[in-house]
């Protein structure tokens, strides 16, 4: 109950701007060919925006168990190519959010959020979502 709470606060206090910004920038990723890695990449992370506590980011190869195309050498070239071209517009609006969220003290958890997803925006690609087990939130 307390994830679900703290779910629809995040909507209210920015994640839901976030996400759409993240959905955003897949569908311009979407134009080109090119881009369907990295529109991927925003669509899993947009998801995980709208809806934060209860889950978390980690690298897919520690999932998977084994190396793929966005793990390797290719995921470090498009994530330089990611941060140059939309990583950092979406890094800094989450800084923002994070920062008016910390005026109070009921923001100060969701300003936290704010700043692992800022911190996910410098490189998505390789990332993917678990639900997460063993804190308070976890009900």
């Amino acid at each position: 109950m307390i994830r679900f709470v703290m779910n629809i606060l995040w909507l209210v206090l920015g994640g839901l701007w976030m996400g759409i910004g993240w959905y955003l920038a897949g569908l311009i990723m979407l134009v080109s060919i090119i881009g369907i890695p990295w529109a991927k990449a925003c669509f899993v992370i947009g998801s995980f925006s709208f809806w934060p506590f209860g889950r978390e980011v980690v690298h897919r190869e520690t999932v998977t168990g084994r190396s793929d195309v966005g793990t390797g050498l290719f995921g470090l070239l498009g994530n330089v190519l990611w941060f140059v071209f939309g990583g950092l517009w979406l890094t800094v609006g989450h800084l923002i959010a994070a920062l008016v969220n910390f005026v109070s003290i009921i923001g100060i958890p969701f300003g936290l959020q704010h700043l692992k997803l800022a911190a996910i925006c410098l490189a998505p690609i390789g990332k993917t979502v678990v639900e997460r087990r063993g804190s308070f939130l976890d009900d």
